[in-house]
C-alpha cells in the first residue's frame, strides 16, 4: 500500500513502469508486484502511494499511459 508498486495481469513481477497522469503531467517509476486489476476495462491497478504520486486518490481512476522502462528476463 505504501510502495510505489502496480497490479497488472501479464507483465512479469519486477517489470518497473513509467506511469504518466494524462490529466496533469505528474509522473510515478512503480514495480509490478501483483496480479489484477479484475475490473473490466482496467489495465492497471496502482498502491496508494503510487495514486498520490500521481494525484489519483481522490478521483480514484484516470487516464494514464504506462512505458514498460525495464522488463526482467524469466
Amino acid at each position: 500500500m505504501y510502495a510505489l508498486t502496480a497490479a497488472h495481469p501479464s507483465l512479469p513481477f519486477g517489470t518497473k513502469l513509467e506511469i504518466l497522469n494524462t490529466a496533469n503531467n505528474k509522473t510515478v517509476t512503480v514495480t509490478v508486484n501483483d496480479r489484477g486489476p479484475f475490473v473490466k476495462n482496467r489495465v492497471l491497478d496502482l498502491s496508494y502511494a503510487a495514486a498520490g504520486e500521481i494525484d489519483m486518490i481522490k478521483s480514484g481512476t484516470a487516464e494514464i499511459v504506462a512505458k514498460v522502462i525495464f522488463k526482467p528476463e524469466n
